[in-house]
């Protein structure tokens, strides 16, 4: 019997566990932040590695012989050792596709909620039962304000289309792997230099994949560089951000507030984790990396990755849809959309 590895069990993805079991699998799901010495001896004999967030290092590859795969049931890579699997000719694939009006759509409702101080109001109300229309309660119309996103990819040129035709924004990027042109077409005026966009924007919105050029891409100079009353959105990866002085640009009031869905350490805690003063920012809203979490996103999900498994299983080459050169650098069964 083929074995298969599925990581981050928390994620709960029924289809696709039912699917491979139907397909004749034995599988194995294996909980959030297991070791790596713990998932080594796990996937020994399999010959399938399914991953959404745990670390699939290089020892984790060499110690699996009978490997044929990994698939990241999601969009991020840069927990995998590319390279090891490269070198051992094992594909592996993502799904990138499943989510981006959902994630978009997520990113928008941070920017919202920032801008209407919905978190603060929520609150609020639930601890007096009403409030007046107080200086403390103004919120600010989206509508003549201008969106920043570093990164144009699918993502952000959704949200542009929903900020600019929809909500009459003004939309900057940043993205030097898109040109002019596409932005334009996309709604985008595109900026040559990061810090322009950020001395320029009222949200800042964050869509860049991260690899080590773009790690801590927004640092304590670029938070310099925005506007006390501008806020930071953050639906990408947490590493993106200069945590330790995004805290510290938000507790002393140097930007206004920030919306985030992901963290270079997950999962938060209310108390010992780097970012646990984020809690009693007012201005701050968080949620638990789920701005993909819908019925209609995990239905394309899970449809894709058993899709995938499938190529694996078989033996077809895999077809690969994103166009992360990590991904694209393969050369040894697979094939490109």
């Amino acid at each position: 019997m083929l074995k298969a590895i599925r990581t981050d069990q928390e994620l709960e993805c029924p289809r696709v566990d039912a699917g491979l079991r139907a397909r004749g699998l034995q599988l194995v799901t294996l909980p959030d932040g297991i070791g790596e010495e713990a998932l080594i001896q796990a996937v020994a004999d399999a010959e399938l590695i399914l991953m959404c967030y745990t670390p699939i290092t290089a020892r984790v590859i060499d110690a699996a012989p009978r490997l044929r795969g990994i698939v990241k049931y999601g969009v991020g890579i840069d927990a995998i050792d590319v390279e090891a699997a490269k070198r051992r000719r094992i594909p592996v694939v993502n799904v990138p596709e499943y989510a981006e009006e959902t994630v978009a759509e997520g990113a928008f409702a941070l920017m919202i909620t920032l801008a209407r101080k919905l978190g603060p109001l929520q609150r609020a109300m639930k601890s007096e039962g009403w409030v007046w229309p107080k200086s403390e309660w103004l919120g600010n119309d989206l509508a003549g304000k201008t969106l920043g996103l570093v990164g144009v990819g699918r993502i952000g040129r959704s949200l542009a289309r929903m900020a600019g035709q929809g909500f009459r924004m003004r939309v900057l990027g940043f993205d030097p792997h898109v040109d002019k042109d596409i932005m334009l077409r996309a709604g985008v005026e595109k900026c040559d230099a990061l810090p322009d966009l950020l001395s320029a924007a009222d949200y800042v919105s964050l869509h860049s994949v991260l690899n080590q050029e773009t790690r801590h891409l927004v640092g304590r100079a670029e938070l310099e560089r925005m506007k006390p009353s501008a806020a930071l959105i953050n639906v990408s990866r947490g590493a993106l951000v200069d945590e330790v002085a995004l805290v510290e640009a938000l507790v002393d009031g140097r930007i206004a507030g920030a919306g985030l869905d992901v963290f270079s350490q997950e999962p938060l805690h209310l108390s010992g984790h780097p970012m646990s003063a984020m809690f009693s920012i007012p201005n701050v809203v968080l949620t638990p990396h789920l701005t993909f979490y819908t019925h209609e996103a995990m239905e394309r999900l899970e449809e894709e990755t058993l899709a995938r498994c499938d190529e694996i299983l078989s033996g077809r080459p895999v077809l690969i849809k994103s166009h992360d050169p990590r991904l694209r650098s393969q050369s040894h069964g697979v094939v490109f959309a």
